[in-house]
């Protein structure tokens, strides 16, 4: 007993000095475990009889007090409590007053520069009272002169009164909505009547912000720590979208650093290191509309972890300095916890160096990704003449005969589906002699588009398109008689559809997330949290229009950022689309042809390039690298097998195929449903166990095989088409992993052969030769090489502005560091000068990349979260794309010094991975390319080695689905999944690879930032995109070694830096 009674004396003690209500809700006890869980705290809850009745001189005595505000709370009793015993307060007392009245909330954030709606007050002393400054019209009210049209906002003062109303105008029907504090599923009330204003008391009238009915909430933690959830507004019709579960739908946000920003100096206006704030994003501008105090996430067991962690930081910092407050490698509550079933699936590589010099920091984290396992890509073409065709042809492209016609929203597709059903033969008709074939090969087409229309019973442009060309036109009469008119008579139909990401292809997103933030950023460990959380990390994930691209790079983010939830969420709110970056082969389509045609001719006619001594040292710069020697022997082989796998699916498709055909219905649907497998991450155990094929029914898996053969070699030319080949190995690949339990025979023996020539096929497709493949990368990687470009750019000015800005002020020094103040919470920024403010307000255009999450002067020990410098600031880019584009990418990092201008230096890759490449051929799903910039901050400013690249990559899940010596692949396996291989070196061990050389051997290949066009902005968040000198000008005042400076008129040598900087300013505004 006396052991524990010491092992209590040695331990923290933390008041929990709020109504019992609070004390014992959901997430306080959630938190509050998991501080006890650390071992260095001892938890005393005051409860209510104790705060209400209780004198403060017997309140238990507490090192550490969490106290706020509640109904019936005596905040005067909690204030003298901490007036006599002096506990270390997370939320400042005396200011919580100021919560309770908006006025004073409003004048708060103005003076520390937070921006607000605009707004006017209406002060009464008494009910009904009538004010000459104040004017009310059927449109609009004017206070002291300001006029607000409907829509505005109507809010009482009291903080506590949630009676808020928008009143409309009278143009869309007038009106007025009440907002309230959610009750059931309601949170608003629209009420066509009501058209004049409130008069009964004093109120705010502000302007009405249009916010896509989408609100922020910001959740913050001391200074550094913001946690931001969007929910639907109750603007726009007051029913609480619910989940399930019952709880309302939320999804984590990433915060502009402009709003990184305002969360730290909402902290500082406030005193309330656990706050929560509403914001309205409007316009390009975040503004601050209203102001909580204390406040936790529900439901969140990854934002508790986070609060608890900041919290034991703050606890110890203040209390037990001499206590280690660095973070156990496992947190105590996860000990227990059983280990993630998808753990594995990415493996550790050699391409990570763990250890870096002391006085290196990562500044910059650049990935390229390939999208995860995807169904096979489908195409069908057939010419139609049918009428019912060419007029829904002529419905869509606006009646204009000669124009193409896409096909991609549901009713679109519903239209073709209709006329499809109708022509499609109601039983299929037999062969009954040669003449016949075409008319048959028609109807089975017909029928294949069909199928692939009625999959899943819905549509989703996600997965199905279809284009209808114009080929043949005659001139007809025009209705009216008065001259002729052109009109279709044939058209190419081209129906594109699967291609879409598996179960497995999300697991392998959100794996190999999940692997980047334990692994890409050293020593950060445990103390990161999430990366969208902590101001240290400015992160942006673009993708490629495609749907496959577009959901890997979503779950890609969940596993990243440890979010929680659907996939479509995370995709709206963090994934920005960049086709013109990201899609297409246009630029070197020639190219491209041509490499295919010399790739024809080496395979068909077995003609071997002549190899010179310097070609056996280097295998990778002949001409066609990689092809098998015998591949014109193999072909026949390839065509045989193929013939016998879809054989055995044409027989596996007959039930279905006649139970079709014999319906007597036309709502006839395929078992299979595409679209809701989109959210699906485990296998169809279902679909297995009956014996069906997985992401598709048996006719198309019979139609896919079928073209296959068709294609691979024409019987009639005798003439093989190689451009194939890379599909047949597809198919081969996606059935051996998830159709296995159909035991097609041969398909193994298949695979082997068709891996053996794609292997050969593939990279050539992309240049023939070295050169080549140079030409054609840069051609298709152009923008993407540029925009890679720009951000390490960035980077480097960033890090440069940051370390002169700091050389200046340590050289300014004019104030001993004894005379810091010490009470951070209560530190104003008393003489702050009008320009401060005003880069709040009238400058708020702030580029994201410029302004990029400059540490303020209040921020936790840099300890926290494991890092050397509290400067310390990282830029994440990711980007996820095709194949084509991670080919093209890896061709120019290793071939560009063939380039005429750069003949003279080495390879950007080394020889030992140049060989590694040549051996790996396939860059196969979720294969990626990293580009990591550290800073070497002993080293001058000027000196090339103060930027070093580290350049790795991934060959991908290429391991092969026939792989039997790996246990640990054969269990993923089973799940239809394989393993991401790790990251490996580009570059030797112990070489260094400046920015400056990067730049040099990457720069003629890529655009030139000038040619950017300005960035393709969301609707409403313009003003992030572009930039602002008041950027730097307010840096000085928020840095933290300013805090040591003295600056008691509140002068600052701002102005100066932002002429040293005004073109920096003016750069390129993409991000």
């Amino acid at each position: 007993m006396v052991g524990e009674e010491d092992g209590m004396k040695n331990k923290v003690r933390i008041g929990v000095c709020v109504m019992e209500k609070k004390a014992f809700s959901g997430p306080m006890l959630q938190i509050l475990e998991r501080l006890e869980a650390f071992g260095e705290f001892e938890i005393v809850h005051f409860g209510d009889k104790v705060i209400l009745e209780e004198p403060i001189q017997s309140w238990p005595i507490c090192q550490c007090l969490i106290a706020f505000h509640s109904s019936g709370y005596p905040l005067e009793r909690a204030e003298a409590y901490a007036a006599l015993r002096k506990p270390f307060l997370v939320n400042e007392l005396g200011q919580q007053r100021l919560l309770h009245d908006r006025r004073k909330v409003y004048e708060r954030l103005e003076f520390y520069g937070i921006p607000v709606p605009r707004y006017a007050l209406v002060n009464r002393e008494s009910p009904n009272e009538e004010l000459d400054y104040f004017i009310e019209e059927e449109d609009f009210v004017e206070v002291h002169g300001n006029r607000f049209w409907k829509p505005f906002v109507e809010k009482p003062i009291d903080g506590d009164d949630h009676s808020i109303m928008i009143y409309y105008p009278s143009s869309a029907g007038g009106g007025m909505k009440e907002l309230f504090r959610k009750i059931g599923n309601r949170s608003s009330e629209f009420r066509p009547d009501v058209r004049r204003v409130r008069r009964e008391g004093s109120y705010i009238y502000e302007e009405f912000m249009p916010t896509g009915g989408t609100d922020v909430k910001v959740y913050t933690v001391g200074p550094e720590y913001a946690h931001a959830e969007a929910r639907k507004s109750p603007v726009v019709d007051g029913v609480v979208m619910r989940n399930p579960d019952g709880k309302e739908v939320r999804y984590p946000v990433l915060l502009t650093p402009a709003e990184k920003q305002m969360a730290r100096e909402v902290f500082s206006a406030f005193g309330q290191a656990v706050c929560g704030f509403d914001l309205l994003r409007c316009d390009g501008r975040s503004y601050v509309c209203d102001v909580n105090g204390w406040s936790f996430v529900k439901n969140s067991h990854k934002y508790y972890d986070d609060a608890a962690c900041v919290l034991r930081k703050m606890f110890l910092d203040a209390k037990a300095p001499h206590l280690s407050s660095t973070l156990p490698p496992t947190l105590p509550w996860k000990v227990n916890e059983p280990v993630q079933q998808s753990e594995g699936l990415t493996r550790q590589g050699s391409g990570i160096i763990g250890t870096f010099g002391q006085s290196e920091e990562l500044r910059c984290v650049i990935a390229i990704t390939r999208h995860g396992d995807r169904t096979p890509k489908q195409k069908v073409k057939l010419k139609v003449t049918e009428e019912k065709l060419l007029n829904l042809m002529l419905k869509y492209n606006g009646g204009r005969p000669r124009a193409e016609t896409k096909l991609k929203s549901a009713i679109q597709l519903q239209d073709l589906l209709d006329a499809t059903r109708i022509l499609v033969p109601r039983v299929r008709p037999g062969r009954e002699s040669d003449s016949e074939a075409e008319d048959i090969e028609h109807a089975e087409k017909l029928r294949q588009v069909k199928a692939v229309l009625e999959e899943g019973g819905h549509f989703s442009g996600i997965y199905r398109k279809v284009q209808l060309k114009p080929l043949k036109w005659v001139k007809v009469q025009k209705a009216n008689g008065e001259g002729e008119e052109e009109r279709p008579t044939e058209a190419l139909m081209v129906l594109k559809y699967g291609g879409v990401l598996t179960h497995a292809g999300r697991k392998q997103a959100e794996e190999l997330g999940r692997y980047f933030r334990n692994n890409m950023y050293p020593g950060e460990g445990t103390g990161l949290l999430r990366l969208h959380s902590t101001y240290r990390h400015d992160l942006k994930i673009y993708s490629s229009d495609e749907g496959r691209v577009q959901m890997s790079a979503a779950a890609f983010a969940k596993g990243l950022l440890d979010l929680e939830g659907q996939l479509t969420p995370i995709l709206v709110s963090l994934v920005s689309k960049d086709s013109s970056m990201l899609d297409g082969l246009d630029n070197a389509s020639i190219e491209i042809k041509e490499a295919k045609a010399r790739l024809n001719e080496i395979i068909t006619s077995g003609s071997k390039s002549v190899h010179n001594n310097s070609s056996r040292e280097k295998p990778w710069m002949v001409d066609g690298a990689g092809l098998p020697p015998n591949a014109s022997e193999v072909l026949p082989k390839l065509v045989k097998l193929t013939k016998k796998v879809t054989e055995q699916v044409r027989l596996l498709a007959i039930d279905e195929d006649e139970e079709l055909a014999e319906s007597s219905s036309y709502d006839v649907i395929l078992p299979y449903d595409q679209a809701k497998a989109l959210g699906k991450t485990h296998i169809d155990v279902d679909r297995i166990a009956a014996g069906l094929p997985c992401g598709e029914g048996f006719l198309l898996m019979f139609a896919r095989w079928r073209k296959l053969e068709r294609d691979l070699y024409n019987e009639r030319k005798e003439r093989f088409d190689i451009t194939q080949i890379p599909d047949v190995y597809d198919s081969c690949k996606y059935d051996l992993l998830h159709n296995a339990h159909l035991n097609l025979e041969g398909l193994d023996e298949l695979f082997k052969v068709a891996q053996l020539l794609a292997d050969g096929v593939i990279p050539n497709e992309y240049g023939i030769n070295a050169k080549q493949k140079l030409k054609i990368g840069s051609k298709i990687a152009r923008r993407l090489l540029g925009k890679i470009l720009i951000d390490l750019r960035n980077t480097r000015e960033e890090a440069i502005s940051v370390a002169e800005l700091k050389s200046n002020q340590d050289n300014n020094i004019a104030v001993p560091a004894a005379k810091e103040e010490t009470d951070y919470h209560s530190k104003a920024y008393g003489k702050i000068d009008g320009t401060r403010r005003a880069s709040f307000t009238s400058d708020m255009s702030m580029d994201q990349d410029e302004d990029d999450d400059k540490e303020p002067k209040y921020r936790l020990d840099p300890k926290y979260a494991n890092v050397k410098t509290p400067e310390r600031h990282v830029r994440t880019r990711l980007y996820f794309t095709s194949e084509s584009h991670i080919h093209s990418l890896m061709n120019v990092l290793r071939y560009c010094n063939l380039d005429e201008s750069l003949q003279e230096e080495p390879s950007l890759v080394c020889d030992n991975a140049l060989d590694r490449l040549y051996r790996t051929k396939e860059l196969d799903y979720m294969s990626y390319i990293v580009f990591r910039l550290f800073e070497n901050t002993e080293v001058a400013l000027e000196d090339p080695k103060r930027f070093r690249i580290e350049m790795t990559f991934s060959r991908g899940a290429d391991l092969s689905p026939l792989e039997s010596n790996d246990s640990e692949a054969a269990s993923l396996h089973q799940e239809h999944t394989l393993p991401i291989m790790g990251p490996e070196r580009l570059q030797d061990v112990g070489s260094y690879l400046t920015l400056e050389m990067m730049e040099k051997m990457i720069r003629p290949f890529a655009m030139p930032a000038e040619d950017f066009p300005p960035p393709s902005i969301p609707q409403g968040f313009s003003g992030y995109f572009s930039k602002s000198a008041a950027v730097l000008e307010r840096l000085v005042n928020l840095w933290p070694f300013h805090k040591h400076s003295s600056n008691s008129n509140g002068s600052s040598p701002r102005k100066s830096r932002s002429e040293n900087h005004k073109n920096q300013a003016e750069e390129t505004s993409y991000t």
